[in-house]
């Protein structure tokens, strides 16, 4: 996710459970290769294995030589991006408006497999509108181009992110390709990963914005899936371990003035959902050094004695309710 899944978060992840974590998305227009911000994008220097980067664009071309030049920069995957609905990428016909050019979508995927030698996957949406979903035919071109596993989330296009995710989509792609399937959108809880899992027999589950201030959530799904049992919410200073540990990360990724204004959105994340903590998040993110930032955190957490749970288990989905992967072994079954 763009914005979000950065170097400093995605090893975060890791650490509390996340089986692969997909770097943000990557431009593949070389020109814009040695910004700052691919710069930061591009950097997996010290990140734990697998390293998965994302790459964004329309040209078979310019997507392959981005792939190589990734892999080139310690890229152990190269995931493709057809499933962001963002205005801003779509207009510029990529992410998932690029599912309404079929014919497109093979000359990409056969570009980006021959032009690397590790896996290369594809995250896709269900389709253009809910009317044309052709999540089922995009998945059989990936398979016969040589994609080693497709996440699909399931929404179309135009509902971005608003309603309910469907699964029967996703069932049915499993159920039509040999290739691993990631499940994705709103697995928010242990018991829903459970539910995704069991309903569209998907080889892994991929989480996105549940992770959004609840990184711990990887672990409790892997936890959950493994024996069934709910671990109990990280009490004060679990969280607060974490979140300065993050800031701690920021700060030396991005350097001080950066990383307070990147940490200020972390922070209003970890703190979401809790109306006791809107004075929390006023007051941190109106500082103006790491120290500052820092101090406050770490003295609201011991000073409230409240006990945070950030967890959210309703089930918000007309389907089951309720990236974990259900076999961890799944990662080494991919050519």
């Amino acid at each position: 996710m763009a914005g979000v899944t950065d170097k400093p978060f995605r090893q975060l992840c890791k650490r509390l459970g996340a089986g692969l974590a997909v770097s943000e998305m990557t431009t593949s227009d070389p020109s814009l290769w040695q910004t700052r911000k691919s710069l930061h994008r591009m950097d997996h220097a010290g990140e734990p294995d697998p390293v998965s980067v994302q790459i964004a664009g329309s040209d078979p071309l310019r997507l392959a030589e981005a792939a190589r030049y990734n892999v080139e920069h310690g890229a152990q995957l190269i995931d493709i991006n057809m499933g962001c609905p963002a205005k801003k990428v779509c207009n510029a016909w990529a992410g998932s408006a690029l599912l309404a050019d079929e014919a497109l979508v093979a000359r990409i995927c056969r570009a980006v497999v021959a032009a690397v030698e590790v896996p290369v996957t594809l995250k896709i949406r269900t389709g253009q509108v809910p009317e044309h979903r052709n999540a089922l035919a995009v998945a059989r071109i990936a398979e016969d181009s040589g994609i080693a596993a497709l996440a699909v989330h399931g929404r179309t296009r135009s509902q971005k992110y608003e309603g309910f995710a469907e699964y029967d989509t996703i069932a049915a792609v499993k159920a039509s390709v040999r290739i691993p399937v990631f499940a994705n959108g709103d697995v928010d809880s242990p018991a829903k990963a459970r539910e995704v899992l069991d309903y569209t027999r998907a080889d892994a589950l991929m989480v996105g914005r549940a992770a959004q201030g609840r990184p711990w959530i990887f672990h409790e799904i892997a936890h959950y899936l493994a024996t069934g049992e709910v671990l109990p919410e990280p009490d004060v200073a679990e969280v607060r371990d974490i979140l300065l540990g993050h800031l701690d990360d920021l700060y030396a990724f991005y350097g001080e003035i950066a990383g307070v204004r990147i940490a200020r959105k972390h922070l209003g994340w970890y703190a979401k959902d809790r109306p006791e903590n809107a004075a929390f998040r006023a007051v941190v993110n109106a500082a103006e050094s790491a120290a500052e930032q820092r101090r406050l955190t770490a003295e609201y957490f011991r000073e409230t004695g409240v006990r945070v749970d950030f967890r959210d288990t309703s089930c918000n989905s007309r389907r089951p309710c309720t990236k974990v992967d259900s076999d961890p072994g799944f990662l080494n079954a991919l050519p």
